[in-house]
């Protein structure tokens, strides 16, 4: 079709994330999803029908990735059956990869649902982070960190 554009321009925000502060702006639909952006970009590292993953932008450790569904849908568990395996199915082979190339001691998968739980991009997405022996004085515990005082639970 002519009129269409060869390059279209990236999803908009579908799913916004709720505000827990209500003088707090949301970018949905202020700025484009910067996950859109960089698929549509080709920021990919590796690129599947449903899912990419790409490098985090933001890395806390060499190799951090995010496995993101094509889908712009802020909460991952609204995406449909067939985005979310996906998705999972990705991550699966994303791991596969980072082993491969990186040869991590330990990975933590971690995903934020909603500003409460820290989520930043309303797009739907799956942090994997490699870990190595030493990057922490002591890694026990791991994502259970999120919440500082309840984290050291060998100690209680």
């Amino acid at each position: 079709n002519p009129s269409t554009p060869a390059n279209p321009s990236p999803p908009a925000n579908r799913n916004p994330l709720p505000s827990p502060n209500p003088t707090r702006v949301s970018l949905a639909g202020v700025a484009p999803c910067p996950f859109c952006a960089r698929i549509a970009r080709g920021e990919v590292w590796i690129a599947r029908p449903r899912a990419v993953a790409l490098a985090d932008a933001y890395p806390v450790s060499v190799g951090h990735t995010l496995v993101v569904p094509r889908a712009c849908v802020a909460d991952p568990f609204a995406l449909s059956p067939e985005d979310r395996a996906a998705l999972w199915a990705l991550v699966d082979e994303a791991v596969a990869r980072l082993r491969r190339e990186h040869a991590p001691c330990g990975i933590n998968v971690g995903i934020n649902v909603g500003a409460a739980a820290g989520q930043t991009v309303p797009h739907a997405h799956v942090h994997l982070i490699p870990r190595r022996t030493g990057d922490v004085p002591d890694p026990r515990g791991g994502v259970r960190w999120v919440i500082p005082d309840r984290a050291a639970y060998w100690a209680q």
